[in-house]
């Protein structure tokens, strides 16, 4: 007899859904990435459109919220007009826009996901995601628990699977209810083909079967697809695959529907009269998908146009009073956030220069804090270091709560310590509500290192190394970091007395998306160490020896000092000042006031998102506030991250100064004169697109639907495993962002701005297939500022056109202090006499 091959291949489908899923790794290491990644090799729109008809997600502002703000005027008329133009020419604009602007549409779309599941309800009435899911989440969760259970599941050191076979070998009770499902678990094929036989019966729906099972909770599975694809998010690992996971709920429900029906039912897949749409079905476009696209694309331009605009009308900067090197350099982050704090360092002195670059500072590592069990990765995600920088000498006591202890749960010493230390951490909450303050529970990004211990920087043998990685760098590979930090930057000469190399962290209290705050450069941790590193290596003799047969001669007078800036309480600290020579401690005793009114002025211009502060106070006094509000354990927003990101901007300093951005752009300093070909921009775009343009689009789709592709709000978030959030204690896993993160976000794709030939620039992005899907299908938009001719060019369609700013005036903001005061909202771009 000839058996007819199965249409179901196992491995591709299994693969296919870890595609689809969210790809959210453990809290502790929270990077922001695009959220429709599995769509990113289709052009942005197209991707969109398949996403929200095979997935139900929310792509963008409905109809209404786009008139909404036509009416408000941030969406602009002749830049509706330019864009309809541009897709459909000239004579369409009346047309398109009488119906983006006036046409109703009657749309009700199913997405495909679940349809073929959903027959378990209509034909079977019986809800097996109600019957299954409790009992399932409640077991990947003590399986994978990190910690925060009271009781650890009974077997460990083995995988999922495996676990589960020797509880129901040995336990009194079981989790299932009737024998079959046990049965093929102990001595049956578990296989998933055989699996779905008995479920569906129809390979031709199994791979469907599947992805309808998976996405009725994406968080779970998705966190069990990432931890299966990289256990070392993990730091005590498990042994759990979306495979075994698949498995064992396939089990659990055949058990669910034995129960119900008793051992003989037919299988789904021979009930159903039609099959249902197919997941993976070509998808059609319609007029009202195009209406939004045009209002998308002219929400956009709305505020890029003005932004191009504004970058030819600004008065050039004013030339430094001396002829000599700055009063000072401070190397920041390109993060969003330094926007406005390089802005007032600048503001308060005119002969300071500042610069932003990845702020793991081009140097990659694992770091190891004194007696700490675990390496932590401060570099980008992708990269996998060869290093490890070890903290020795520090004399530091890690403080501790005494109340929280795990004791706290058992019976004697529960009611023990109830009675007693119960008390004094119910009369310490209540203060707390009156008189925030940092407690050892706390986030704080400056207990990610001690200032006072030392770092291993430099490797004196090549075979020094621990768990097979060099314990620090050589000279030869300290040199080459340096030299590319400051050759991609453009600081290659007048180097001035001081030069701070500032990293970033933020604390909070009682936020599980703590790691989010952090620099994403550093895999979401603190900066503090790459800035100390970065340091020590430019100071290095023998590297500076190195760096002047390079080119870069920097003066034995000049010192690196590094230092970590948190960017939720707005204080700074700074590293090795002890080892400067007297006149170089005054010199920084100085731009310490600099940097302490910077300060001030940065957490008052904050404040003026945070409903709680009075932003009429004086600087000081405000400053004072957000200390108290960062700390805070009932302040669902210790500060607003990256909402409102637009703009990434890789060029000289002077292409933007004078021009307000409103905390709205990344800057990466470059100087294009020296990269002509390019070299080093394309080190930086390769970085830039992923990173900023990951942050852009999750905090775009989360904007857009918080209930799918973000986290909703986080009031009632419980921490699971302490490795993802959920609502309640038996509900999905919640990835992406929640609420209060978003609320004031403008979803708009990133506008990349690169100061280069736009030749070069074209030539660049596609050296790199990776970076160039990004521009190529355009989830990221990019324009090349042409800095001979002073003008713009727009990448659309896989080539660069020559783009005018359609508008030729901005308003000139005189008192910027008074501005921030009044205005809660966004700020429209606009020109600044105060640089």
């Amino acid at each position: 007899m000839n058996v007819k091959p199965s249409t179901f291949k196992e491995h591709e489908a299994l693969h296919e859904i870890k595609h689809y899923l969210p790809a959210q790794a453990p809290l502790k290491d929270f990077i922001h990435h695009n959220t429709l990644h599995a769509f990113q090799k289709y052009p942005f729109f197209k991707g969109l459109r398949k996403a929200s008809v095979m997935f139900g997600y929310t792509v963008s502002l409905s109809l209404k919220e786009f008139r909404d703000l036509f009416a408000e005027g941030k969406i602009r008329e002749d830049v509706i007009d330019h864009r309809i133009s541009l897709r459909y020419g000239p004579k369409a604009i009346s047309e398109w826009k009488a119906k983006m602007l006036f046409k109703n549409y009657e749309i009700r779309e199913i997405p495909r996901i679940g349809l073929l599941r959903s027959n378990w309800k209509i034909i079977y009435h019986i809800d097996l995601n109600s019957l299954i899911h409790p009992l399932l989440f409640r077991l990947i969760c003590s399986y994978l628990d990190q910690g925060i259970a009271i009781w650890s599941f009974p077997i460990r050191g083995q995988g999922f699977l495996t676990a589960i076979k020797e509880l129901e070998e040995n336990s009194a009770s079981s989790f299932f209810k009737g024998k079959r499902a046990k049965e093929l678990l102990l001595h049956g094929n578990i296989g998933i083909e055989n699996l779905l036989h008995i479920l569906v019966g129809d390979p031709k729906l199994y791979k469907q079967y599947l992805f309808d099972q998976q996405f009725a909770h994406p968080g779970w599975s998705g966190m069990v697809a990432t931890i299966d694809e990289f256990p070392e998010t993990l730091l005590d690992p498990r042994k759990l695959s979306l495979h075994d996971l698949i498995v064992f709920e396939l089990l659990l429900e055949i058990d669910a529907l034995d129960s119900h029906f008793g051992p003989i039912w037919s299988p789904l897949g021979h009930q159903l009269d039609f099959p249902p749409t197919d997941l993976f079905l070509e998808v059609t476009d319609n007029e009202w998908v195009e209406a939004l696209i045009l209002w998308q694309e002219a929400y956009e331009w709305s505020y890029y146009d003005d932004v191009l605009a504004g970058i030819l009308l600004k008065k050039p900067s004013k030339p430094q009073k001396n002829e000599g090197p700055p009063s000072f350099q401070a190397l920041f982050c390109l993060d969003d956030r330094y926007c406005s704090f390089r802005r007032y360092l600048e503001q308060l002195d005119s002969q300071c220069a500042t610069y932003g670059t990845p702020g793991f500072f081009g140097v990659e590592f694992y770091y190891q804090p004194q007696g700490g069990k675990f390496l932590t990765k401060v570099c980008p995600a992708p990269v996998t270091p060869n290093y490890l920088i070890k903290e020795t000498g520090s004399k530091k006591k890690r403080k501790t709560d005494i109340h929280f202890t795990k004791k706290s749960h058992a019976l004697y010493t529960g009611w023990l310590i109830s009675q007693t230390l119960g008390f004094w951490a119910a009369a310490k909450l209540f203060f707390q509500i009156f008189r925030p303050t940092l407690s050892p529970s706390s986030a704080s990004s400056f207990q990610h290192m001690d200032k006072w211990a030392n770092l291993t920087v430099e490797n004196t043998h090549s075979e020094h190394q621990e768990n097979k990685l060099q314990v620090g760098f050589s000279i030869a590979e300290m040199t080459e970091r340096v030299d590319n930090v400051l050759h991609s930057i453009g600081l290659l000469r007048s180097f001035s007395p001081l030069v701070y190399t500032i990293g970033h962290g933020a604390s909070s209290t009682n936020n599980p998306h703590f790691a989010a705050y952090d620099c994403g450069a550093c895999s979401g941790r603190a900066g503090s160490v790459n800035a100390r590193v970065f340091s020590f290596m430019a100071n290095h003799p023998k590297v500076r020896e190195n760096l002047t047969q390079k080119g870069i001669h920097i003066p034995e007078s000049t010192r690196f000092i590094g230092g970590l800036h948190d960017s939720t309480r707005d204080e700074i600290d700074f590293y090795d000042v002890e080892l400067l020579d007297p006149e170089k401690k005054e010199l920084h005793k100085n731009n310490l006031i600099i940097f302490e009114k910077a300060l001030d002025q940065n957490a008052k211009e904050r404040s003026r998102r945070f409903v709680s502060i009075d932003t009429h106070l004086s600087a000081k006094k405000i400053h004072k506030a957000v200390k108290l509000r960062s700390v805070s354990l009932f302040e669902p927003r210790p500060e607003l991250n990256h909402a409102t990101n637009a703009l990434c901007i890789i060029g000289r300093r002077n292409l933007t100064k004078g021009l307000f951005l409103d905390r709205r752009a990344f800057m990466n300093s470059y100087d294009f004169s020296e990269d002509p070909e390019g070299n080093y921009l394309f080190h930086i775009l390769k970085a830039a697109a992923p990173v900023c343009g990951g942050i852009n689009l999750e905090y775009y789709f989360s904007r857009v639907d918080n209930n799918k592709l973000g986290s909703g709000t986080k009031l009632p978030h419980n921490v699971m495993g302490l490795f993802g959030v959920a609502n309640g204690i038996e509900g999905d896993l919640r990835p992406g962002l929640p609420s209060q993160m978003v609320e004031v976000h403008d979803p708009v794709r990133l506008l990349t701005i690169v100061e280069h030939r736009p030749e070069i620039v074209l030539e660049v992005i596609q050296r790199s297939p990776e970076t160039f899907e990004w521009f190529k299908n355009e989830w990221v938009n990019l324009v090349a500022f042409d800095p001979i001719n002073k003008c713009f060019f727009e990448y659309r369609q896989g080539k660069f056109e020559a783009y005018i700013p359609l508008k030729n005036h901005l308003k000139t903001i005189v008192n910027l202090s008074q501005l921030l005061e009044d205005e809660r909202g966004n700020i429209p771009v606009a020109l600044t006499t105060e640089l």
